[in-house]
């Protein structure tokens, strides 16, 4: 549950329920309000017992007819599970239970002995999504009821620890002296080539929703910013049906001038390893929650192992050697497959690099020296990827900042410099030497939660049958 301590108080509760929790033994006889979702509401007669909860926490709430309107007292009692309650009442503590001799006793514990209370909303009956219960439904029945599948406990916490990976990655960035951007999501051409772009019309302008900020960002860079990150949405109207791929997502994107890709790489291990380190300094209460459900539906927990520093970098050159001896059908030009990955992974099954990719194999604005040839005498980029396992994370490398040579490539890629010109404007007036990355944030979280599907960790993801809720 949330740190709520320093929240201020609202029309609607003047604590939190895990302020209550927190503080309750210096709020013995203070009166609160507090709001939130009926979890169970237990006793017939004179007396009920109400479960409530909220994002920070869970508290009983006691309740007595004597002590409240009658009328209010019956609805209570017979609310529907879910239902929204804000209640009104004094702090009390709870009766200690019975242990056995020579056992310690627990902690205290606190509840409201309730005055007054008003259901803000009935939920309806019978719910399409357990909540608190053991009741097992298919992801796509949980997309549909995202908005009840939130309150499950470790799909809560799952999103709570991507906005800690959000804000880890942040200040790690800034703190090298990264500048946060917007750039713009409706394009005029192709960021990386035209083949998975999604069309639309911008008023009577033909335009396309942005594949990736990696113009933009460079374009920034060239204006003397030097240093930029974006944290934003990319489209992709590629019709994948894994595990990991979606049709729009959100990636940490960063560019930096007096860079190759070698200190680009630097930046984003050091970035992965802050975050890493932060998650277990700070969030292991995150992860218990997402383990205890893993744990009682038979899976294993996770474990946050803080990488060590460099990650190995393995140039593709020798991939492609390592697949070969592992028995993996592969030549020099072709791409490292899922399954090549799970060999190479056998031997480095952490985070690790992949540069100097093809320059065939990578986009136009990579940067190449024409002296660096592969096995076979291909040309070699400065591009790079980072994978986890069979997973690739990152696509990134040094720019090439020579604008010929930039109009060049896009004439080798069957693309034509026509329609670049705002963006190669910018190389003809000086442009520093540069490099950048791109890392998807719902692959982390995979990682970090043992997702097995990358819309566990999206809040309302998109893929080629999903465009509601």
């Amino acid at each position: 549950m949330r740190d709520s301590s320093e929240w201020h108080s609202t029309a609607f509760r003047t604590h939190t329920i895990g302020q209550v929790v927190s503080n309750g033994a210096d709020m013995i006889g203070e009166q609160v309000s507090v709001a939130g979702y009926a979890e169970t509401v237990r006793g017939r007669g004179a007396i009920a017992f109400l479960m409530l909860r909220d994002g920070t926490g869970h508290i009983q709430a006691f309740l007595k007819k004597d002590n409240m309107d009658e009328n209010t007292f019956t609805a209570v009692q017979s609310a529907s599970r879910e239902s929204t309650i804000q209640v009104t009442g004094t702090v009390a503590q709870k009766r200690p239970p019975k242990v056995p001799e020579g056992e310690p006793t627990p902690p205290p514990e606190y509840e409201i002995n309730v005055t007054e209370a008003d259901i803000l909303s009935s939920a309806e009956t019978p719910l399409p999504v357990g909540i608190t219960d053991d009741v097992n439904v298919g992801l796509d029945i949980r997309l549909d009821n995202r908005h009840l599948d939130l309150r499950r406990a470790h799909v809560n916490s799952m999103f709570q620890l991507r906005s800690r990976v959000l804000q880890y990655g942040r200040d790690h960035l800034i703190g090298e002296g990264f500048q946060e951007i917007n750039s713009p999501k409706i394009i005029a051409s192709a960021s990386e080539g035209g083949t998975n772009l999604f069309p639309m019309m911008y008023f009577d302008t033909p335009a396309f929703l942005s594949q990736s900020p990696q113009l933009y960002k460079q374009l920034a860079v060239l204006g003397g910013l030097e240093r930029v990150f974006e944290i934003g949405p990319a489209f992709r109207a590629e019709k994948h049906d894994t595990y990991r791929h979606l049709n729009e997502f959100i990636s940490f994107d960063i560019e930096g001038a007096w860079m190759n890709d070698e200190d680009v790489m630097g930046v984003q291990e050091r970035m992965i390893h802050h975050i890493w380190s932060q998650v277990v300094a700070n969030d292991q209460h995150l992860i218990d929650i997402v383990n205890e459900y893993r744990v009682s539906q038979g899976q294993e927990p996770v474990t946050v192992e803080i990488p060590e520093l460099p990650f190995p970098r393995i140039p593709y050159c020798d991939a492609i050697e390592i697949v070969q001896k592992g028995g993996g059908e592969i030549e020099w030009g072709d791409d490292i497959e899922s399954h090549h990955c799970d060999i190479i992974a056998a031997e480095y099954p952490g985070f690790h690099f992949l540069p100097r990719w093809p320059m065939s194999m990578k986009p136009f604005y990579i940067f190449h020296n024409e002296n660096e040839k592969g096995t076979t005498g291909g040309q070699l980029s400065r591009g790079f990827d980072l994978n986890y396992g069979r997973d690739e994370m990152t696509s990134g490398g040094q720019r090439e900042h020579r604008v010929d040579v930039l109009e060049q490539n896009l004439r080798n890629m069957d693309l034509d410099p026509a329609d670049f010109t705002f963006y190669t404007d910018g190389f003809r007036y000086g442009a520093p030497p540069h490099a950048g990355w791109g890392l998807g944030v719902a692959r982390l979280l995979m990682i970090l939660t043992g997702a097995g599907n990358v819309r566990e960790v999206v809040l309302f993801p998109r893929d080629r049958s999903r465009v509601t809720p």
